[in-house]
């Protein structure tokens, strides 16, 4: 048997250290073994995939030097590789669910589901399906078809019982069906939902080993019971322990920087964040902490896993990554640096902003020092402003961290704070204020907008965060700004 692992990043954002982290282990298991890895676009979701997510994952990856065998961008006997792209293949196995009776169609209106979930939480009973349309007979199906009544297809799932199934990690796993919902696999508008894509598809590219987040162990029950209705051998699995921060709260794009591009752009080397990552959770049989992807790849096994290990601390990281600079020589450390600060894209972009500022090339190294490196450590005194208060600041800053953009371009950042803007009943102005504070540590900068643009939308919602923990908000101030509609 060839070991056969995958990769399923969903293009929905930035690509995400948790898919690297777990993009990383696969490769290393199905390499040690002999095997292959492929890469699957896992976008269902199709109101949040976008194209552009998809090509900044692959990027991303690929400029950590993780590859794969078969995928979208390089092909393979199984593709395609994109869910959006399988539309068929999903139906016929939901329709074979459906007759074989391990499925049913599903009329429930939506304002129906979401009165049951009220009552059951005012009740205090699980929110769950209730079964009604379980029960239908195939000719009140076929006439509520006939009237082109809109149905879902859902999972029919055991009223008693356990789910067991063996985790490489934790062994033995027993799970209640009473806690698994009817779940929905294919939806009215004929599109599937994650549950029966990730079953179809891990069987149909010949999946041997599912390595992933151990977030997704909850959704075993459902997966093996697919699998078993379709006479299916489930793929051994391996639920690793999610990245976490030092106070053992999961890793959160919401507390901290979260995306490769992140890392990539603040001028960390790939091949040292890659180190870093092969530690959460893992270590070298003889403790080693600086090793390449091939030592890794080598000396890898499942059973040097820990399940409690996955810390991700950036003091580490930083003081690993200056451990790989300097063991560059001069040349290779030049080539690095030159790669980073001043290749041809990263001077397009600062070029137009600095040549009607610059009357010598001396005057640009004070205009861009925020830019290249970090703004200097801010302060609540940074942000006392005459027309604005503490917590309007605190809002402003709020507002555009909390901010969801398809795309982080000028103009969509121009158009955010002016509605932010006019939201508060602020001049433009003003509401730009805290935010050139928050970016470039003054009042004045380059311009706001370009400036956002070339740091990126990581390293912008890193330095707003930083900037509402210097305002010093209270915990109520900060509980209220939270529920701010967007």
């Amino acid at each position: 048997m060839t070991v056969r692992t995958r990769v399923a990043p969903s293009p929905t954002g930035d690509p995400h250290l948790g898919t690297a982290y777990v993009a990383l282990f696969n490769w290393a298991f199905a390499k040690s073994q002999g095997g292959e890895c492929i890469l699957r676009i896992e976008d269902t979701d199709a109101v949040r995939s976008s194209a552009a997510s998809e090509a900044r994952i692959l990027a991303a990856l690929a400029w950590l030097g993780i590859n794969w065998d078969e995928g979208p961008d390089v092909g393979g006997p199984r593709g395609p590789y994109r869910q959006s792209e399988r539309s068929a293949i999903y139906r016929r196995h939901a329709e074979q669910l459906v007759a074989a009776g391990h499925a049913f169609r599903c009329f429930c209106s939506r304002g129906r589901l979401e009165a049951m979930r009220t009552e059951q939480r005012a009740s205090g009973t699980p929110v769950a399906y209730d079964g009604r349309c379980r029960q239908l007979t195939e000719a009140e199906v076929s006439e509520r078809l006939r009237r082109g009544e809109a149905s879902v297809v859902r999972m029919r799932v055991p009223a008693s019982g356990q789910c067991r199934f063996r985790d490489e990690l934790r062994g033995a796993v027993e799970i209640p069906y009473s806690q698994i919902d009817m779940q929905v696999l294919l939806k009215a508008d004929g599109l599937p939902t994650y549950h029966l894509a990730v079953v179809v598809d891990d069987h149909l590219m010949g999946v041997t080993h599912i390595l992933r987040g151990e977030e997704w162990l909850n959704s075993v029950p459902k997966h093996k019971l697919l699998f078993d209705y379709f006479g299916w051998p489930m793929p051994a699995l391996a639920h690793l322990p999610l990245l976490r921060n030092p106070d053992r709260s999961k890793l959160s794009k919401r507390r901290n920087p979260t995306s490769i591009d992140y890392f990539r752009d603040l001028g960390y080397l790939p091949e040292a964040l890659v180190n870093y990552l092969c530690l959460m959770g893992w270590s070298m049989p003889d403790e080693r902490t600086l090793f390449t992807m091939q030592e890794f790849e080598q000396a890898f096994s499942l059973e040097r896993l820990s399940l409690g290990g996955a810390v991700f601390d950036l003091d580490k990281l930083n003081w690993l990554n200056g451990q790989y600079l300097r063991a560059l020589d001069v040349e290779a450390f030049m080539d690095r640096l030159a790669s980073w600060a001043i290749n041809r894209e990263r001077l397009s972009a600062l070029a137009p902003l600095l040549q009607t500022r610059t009357q010598r090339f001396s005057d640009i190294a004070p205009q861009v020092a925020y830019l290249l490196g970090d703004r200097p450590p801010l302060e609540a005194g940074n942000f006392v402003h005459k027309k604005l208060n503490q917590e309007q600041v605190g809002e402003i800053l709020f507002r555009v961290a909390a901010a969801t953009l398809t795309d982080w371009r000028r103009e969509e950042l121009h158009a955010l704070c002016k509605a932010g803007a006019e939201r508060m009943g602020l001049s433009l102005r003003d509401f730009l204020f805290p935010l050139y504070v928050a970016i470039s540590g003054r009042p004045a900068a380059l311009p706001l907008f370009d400036s956002m643009v070339f740091l990126g939308a990581d390293v912008t919602r890193a330095r707003l965060r930083e900037a509402i923990a210097a305002v010093g908000l209270s915990k109520k101030q900060r509980q209220r700004l939270e529920r701010l509609p967007p």
